[in-house]
């Protein structure tokens, strides 16, 4: 019978993530870990230089061993992160607005707690007082889970579909994902006809595992950076192929990238959700962040998806932009109300690694060139707070969120939407509630195992030519998953 030290053999990368709250990774190699079983209990101490904290937490158990080796580890890892964080607060003073949470997904404690038959109330004061969140970010994973209780429910008979174009016309300084600059096109022909071979099979899939097609989502890199030809292709093959999804997106995200006939091309295909997403309405941070777009062509954008009969467009925006103060962000919250988009989605600027801002970063520690003027948390908390703020103007809740690492302020993203408009495969993808069929290069298709708390992932390779030359070798992967 594993032991509690076997739990924890692999967990010091998340340690680091929870001292990262406090600034204090650096200091991690210097608290002492004690972990031990007693009376039922697990029990982890830390000790600092004059410090310690001490958690304990009872063992599980369930007539399934599967089921039970999962619970333990899952309650051995939680316990030794919160414990690390109570170290960490006392010596620093410090409170982050999500408490001793590190995940991507908190919306998933709120859901648990509801399941378990308690109220609202009493799910908000157990992640006060046994995670540390505060108050705020609790009520506002209680209003999430309201609006997301209300939305058809998944389900393992049903799927959802990502079908992914990795091409952009730039790339954006904070971009990490896995997408080309599209240049002379001369991947575009070989990379949909790669493509296509795949939903064609991934439709077989799909129809072989007995399962129905709940949502269709349509991503990247920028879709509309194709050429129209391909674009309209691409469109009237999705809808032969995959016909009757409850709901289907179609990401825009670059405004100079629309043309009337795309968005006909769009409409004509069943889409009713489609993205433009400015991340600012200032035209000089647009500069500074990479985009070759202006403010008033976003605005040119919404009015042409508007005369095209498109009714429901998501508008992201990125607080914590490098330059931008209160006042340049309370600009772009302004715009968006006169654009009145059906739903808002907030992110806070995180920098990752591979990103040309996270490279910046990483040189400028090194002593080697300037990193890029960031606001401060409290700033960037502001600009979040101002953006929820507007999307109750417009008449909006909050549907789904997840936080991912170096956000500035530990802050998170949210989406908002109008009541009938929340986006079903954003709500599926976060909690990771249904099977998802990932298509083109860089998609992770994923299936659920609800009963052993499991999923079962296909990852595509990421690399546009490796990806064209290995397509049947994609197509495999996702047949073995799911069937």
């Amino acid at each position: 019978m594993p032991r509690i030290s076997d739990y924890l053999e692999t967990i010091e990368p998340e340690l680091a993530n929870t001292a990262r709250l406090f600034g204090m990774e650096g200091q991690l190699e210097a608290f002492r870990r004690d972990c031990r079983e007693e009376d039922g209990k697990y029990v982890i101490t830390f000790r600092g230089e004059n410090r310690s904290a001490t958690r304990s937490a009872e063992i599980p158990s369930d007539p399934d061993p599967r089921v039970e080796e999962l619970h333990r580890k899952r309650t051995a890892r939680r316990l030794c992160k919160q414990t690390l964080y109570d170290l960490c607060r006392q010596i620093s003073g410090i409170q982050p607005p999500w408490g001793s949470l590190t995940g991507v997904r908190p919306t998933h404690l709120m859901l648990e707690a509801l399941s378990q038959g308690l109220s609202e109330e009493m799910a908000v004061r157990r992640l006060t007082e046994d995670f540390d969140v505060t108050r705020e970010k609790a009520e506002l994973l209680a209003r999430i889970a309201g609006v997301q209780r209300e939305l058809p429910a998944p389900g393992d008979a049903w799927m959802d579909v990502y079908i992914g174009i990795p091409f952009c016309t730039t790339r954006c300084a904070y971009c990490s994902f896995s997408s080309g600059e599209i240049g002379n096109g001369s991947l575009v022909q070989p990379y949909m006809e790669a493509l296509t071979r795949e939903m064609r099979a991934g439709a077989e899939i799909l129809r072989e595992s007995g399962r129905q097609l709940r949502a269709l989502y349509v991503g990247g890199g920028t879709p509309t950076a194709l050429p129209e030809k391909e674009f309209r292709m691409l469109m009237e093959f999705m809808k032969e192929v995959f016909p009757g999804a409850a709901e289907y997106t179609v990401e825009a995200g670059r405004p100079d990238t629309l043309t009337r006939g795309k968005l006909r091309a769009i409409r004509e295909a069943g889409v009713n959700r489609i993205s433009i997403n400015p991340q600012t309405m200032n035209d000089r941070t647009l500069r500074e962040i990479g985009r070759s777009h202006t403010a008033e062509q976003v605005r040119e954008a919404y009015a042409l998806a508007r005369e095209e009969g498109i009714n429901h467009i998501n508008m992201d925006v990125i607080a914590g932009l490098p330059g931008e103060g209160l006042a340049d962000f309370a600009h772009t919250m302004d715009e968006a109300v006169r654009l009145a988009p059906e739903s808002l989605t907030v992110h806070t600027l995180a920098i990752k690694r591979s990103s040309p801002w996270g490279e910046q970063q990483i040189a400028y520690q090194q002593g080697r060139g300037e990193a890029a003027p960031l606001p401060s948390g409290e700033t960037a908390a502001k600009m979040v707070r101002m953006g929820r703020e507007t999307a109750e103007t417009l008449g909006m809740r909050p549907y789904y969120l997840y936080k991912q690492k170096y956000m500035a302020g530990n802050l998170e993203n949210t989406g908002y939407a109008l009541p009938g408009h929340e986006c079903i495969y954003n709500v599926d993808i976060m909690e990771e509630t249904s099977h998802i069929l990932a298509l083109g290069a860089g998609g992770i298709s994923k299936r659920i195992y609800p009963e052993e708390g499991h999923i079962g992932r296909a990852p595509n390779v990421s690399n546009i030519e490796v990806y064209i030359a290995r397509t049947e070798e994609m197509i495999l992967r996702k047949r073995e998953l799911f069937l």
